[in-house]
């Protein structure tokens, strides 16, 4: 942790990261599935889903972070100190499954694309992604946050440099993506569609993961002049991750409504693949997996530094963080030990997470609200009634996502 001194001395960019971090769980797998499905159905016609998804993130995870630099503690921390024993137990119930439902998400988008790379077995692409997965959280353990920082931040590179490569062998039409902006749907398939991109963008594991990664990076600033500066960059940071993470999900729609549309079989990751070698070549199907691979490792690493960050939080006991990962794994390999459709256990996961997002949502946005946790930095009254807007229509959302899955 940066004393002070040494933060305030410090130039801008060198403040920049946690938000890149937390910007990971923005372009998982399961960001893959949705936004590939949305544009090989319905061209370009969900455009402006994506941008207003990418805004909503950006204020949820703004929020959590100025959290954590102004009061010195993360969100569960904070949930903790304003609950009895049975219920913080119970809310860290559904919070531990929530991270365990995003490693399952993680781990089998890993074990595809190795599939897809190398033509492993799943369950052994799973062991190996749980085992990366861990390797990078050791950079952590030895090096500090900073140090994870980079190693993500480089696989966020890697992602978008996989995902983007098909937008230059492809560009769209500047016509068309105008046209996607414009907010609309075409029957039940596509607001399902919309549903899915929206409700399952703001991942409740890194709306818990943020705080304490700004509040880890940063410390507290003193309030006043220090602080007012670290919020201003926190805001540069949000910013500039969600522009990327946002740039990703884009690319992915943009790339499958140019080259996919109408084309069967790309309602899996494994049809998109297959889909966009035929349509733009074996070089940029192998950048699409690798961009895949990338996003499962680094997303992984990420849940599982949540999960240890949550129950650090909400039970005040922490275990090694790599005996967390190695536990939390288990699921997921399970899943594909069995045999289980794995875009089916991708889909599945999304409605686990989608019962966790008013959990995290609402403490947010009360305790960023609350005038004696936060002093002058407490929430405008607009902010806090788009905040409030946001968490309210992100759950109906997600309860909508539920129904139309279980149902459908």
């Amino acid at each position: 942790m940066l004393t002070e001194s040494r933060t305030s001395s410090r130039p801008t960019w060198s403040l920049l990261g946690p938000a890149f971090v937390a910007a990971i769980a923005y372009v998982d797998p399961g960001n893959v599935a949705a936004n590939m499905s949305a544009g090989a159905k319905f061209g370009f016609l969900l455009v402006w889903v994506i941008l207003l998804a990418n805004v909503m993130a950006g204020l949820v995870q703004y929020l959590s972070a100025k959290l954590g630099l102004t009061t010195g503690r993360s969100l569960p921390e904070l949930v903790a100190d304003n609950c009895r024993t049975p219920t913080r137990i119970a809310f860290w119930v559904q919070a531990e499954l929530v991270a365990v439902a995003t490693d399952l998400a993680e781990v089998v988008g890993g074990a595809i694309a190795l599939q897809l790379l190398f033509g492993l077995p799943m369950l052994l692409g799973g062991v190996i992604t749980g085992v990366v997965s861990m390797g990078l959280l050791s950079v952590q353990n030895r090096g500090g946050q900073r140090a994870f920082e980079r190693v993500i931040g480089g696989l966020l590179l890697i992602i978008t440099i996989g995902f983007l490569a098909s937008l230059v062998v492809e560009p769209p039409a500047a016509g068309d993506v105008l046209g996607g902006m414009v907010p609309r749907f075409t029957g039940t398939e596509s607001l399902l569609l919309a549903t899915a991109i929206l409700g399952a963008t703001v991942m409740p594991h890194v709306v818990y993961l943020h705080s304490g990664l700004a509040r880890d990076r940063h410390g507290k600033p003193e309030p006043g002049a220090p602080l007012r500066r670290m919020l201003r960059i926190t805001r540069v940071d949000v910013g500039l991750a969600m522009v990327v993470a946002g740039g990703v999900n884009l690319a992915m729609l943009l790339a499958a409504a140019t080259n996919l549309q109408g084309v069967d079989g790309t309602d899996t990751i494994e049809g998109a693949y297959a889909a966009v070698g035929n349509a733009l070549g074996p070089a940029v199907a192998l950048c699409f997996a690798i961009g895949l691979l990338a996003s499962g490792l680094a997303s992984s690493s990420v849940g599982a530094y949540a999960g240890a960050m949550i129950m650090q939080g909400l039970l005040n006991r922490s275990y090694p963080l790599l005996l967390r990962r190695a536990v939390t794994v288990i699921p997921a390999l399970v899943v594909l030990a069995i045999g289980f459709d794995p875009t089916r256990a991708l889909v599945l996961s999304q409605v686990v997470l989608s019962f966790g997002i008013p959990f995290a949502l609402i403490p947010l946005v009360r305790l960023t609200s609350n005038r004696a946790l936060m002093g002058e930095n407490i929430n405008h009254r607009a902010v806090t009634t788009l905040g409030w807007a946001v968490a309210v229509l992100i759950s109906v959302l997600n309860v909508v996502l539920i129904y139309l899955t279980v149902t459908g």
